[in-house]
């Protein structure tokens, strides 16, 4: 299972824009929950938002009342729209996912990092 991510690009400070990602691949599969993390100049790696297979929601805090994500568990894929963006939102975004693999005789958790998708911020 591979995770495919898009949507970055260069954007106006309080522009918006939209993140996907899907998940997909030969194995049996089911998400459990997906989320998107990012990582800026200088700063390790922080988590930005996370929804499971529920719907229950989790936001860093910086991102509260500006982003939304949204999962569509048909296509397995996960969304971000990020409203009033800032230059300080700009970095990479990395989609993850925590899957239930069915391929084997036992199922079995598998946590996946997708490749990462460009957000430039311009003020």
């Amino acid at each position: 299972v591979q995770l495919q991510a898009s949507g970055g690009g260069l954007v106006q400070a309080g522009g918006s824009l939209r993140l996907t990602c899907g998940a997909s691949g030969s194995s049996v599969f089911s998400v459990n929950g997906m989320g998107w993390d990012r990582q800026t100049p200088g700063k390790q790696r922080e988590f930005v938002a996370f929804i499971d297979s529920r719907g229950r929601l989790n936001y860093a805090d910086a991102v509260k009342g500006r982003f939304t994500i949204s999962l569509d568990n048909a296509k397995n894929t996960v969304y971000l729209q990020m409203n009033s963006l800032k230059p300080e939102d700009a970095g990479v975004y990395y989609c993850h996912a925590d899957i239930k693999d069915y391929t084997d005789a036992l199922p079995r958790d598998v946590d996946l990092l997708g490749q990462g998708t460009l957000v430039t911020v311009s003020s």
